[in-house]
């Protein structure tokens, strides 16, 4: 299949259908969860969603946005399982996040990009359209509808004329990231 950013969520939600269910992509890393997706989770574990929260998930910037991923167990490598895989089965799959819905090794990085650019990315944000040229420079996974061209030209002229001289002026900020 091939996957641009206008792919319809039912289409990608049928790739999962080629998951070998091997369990790696949760062996090595856990998902992000929408705000959205937080009180089914929540009441699947029997858990107000503060407490959920706590216990379950890390508040982390992408793309200059803030968004909550799942903690992972303790490790002492690099890379750690998700705090849910338990007998390489999801202990919350009744209630899963679309993240973790779609990620499949066939398609991964295809699938991140599409991902990141329905849910997370604020194509208007200058900051975001920054960190998102960065992650493509650095092998991060290009799909029709996220080339750096596809965005708005005034947008992307006004992301990348930004200065750091204009980040603050007279003492005062102005430009700023929202979460830096």
């Amino acid at each position: 299949m091939h996957i641009t950013k206008t792919t319809p969520l039912n289409q990608i939600l049928k790739l999962n259908s080629l998951c070998k269910q091997c369990g790696n992509c949760c062996r090595f890393s856990s998902g992000y969860v929408l705000e959205q997706e937080i009180k089914q989770i929540a009441n699947l574990l029997n858990l107000n969603e503060e407490e959920f929260k706590e216990k379950y998930l890390e508040e982390t910037i992408l793309f200059n946005k803030p968004v909550y991923r799942i903690k992972t167990k303790p490790s002492s490598k690099p890379y750690s399982e998700c705090i849910f895989l338990e007998n390489n089965l999801c202990k919350i799959h009744k209630a899963k996040p679309l993240f973790c819905k779609i990620i499949n090794c066939s398609h991964a990085p295809e699938l991140l990009s599409w991902y990141y650019l329905n849910y997370i990315l604020d194509p208007k944000d200058p900051f975001a359209l920054r960190e998102w040229r960065i992650y493509l420079h650095s092998g991060g996974k290009a799909i029709p509808g996220g080339f750096l061209f596809d965005f708005d030209k005034k947008d992307l002229k006004h992301a990348f004329s930004l200065s750091f001289k204009e980040v603050k002026t007279d003492g005062k900020e102005k430009n700023k990231p929202k979460h830096y």
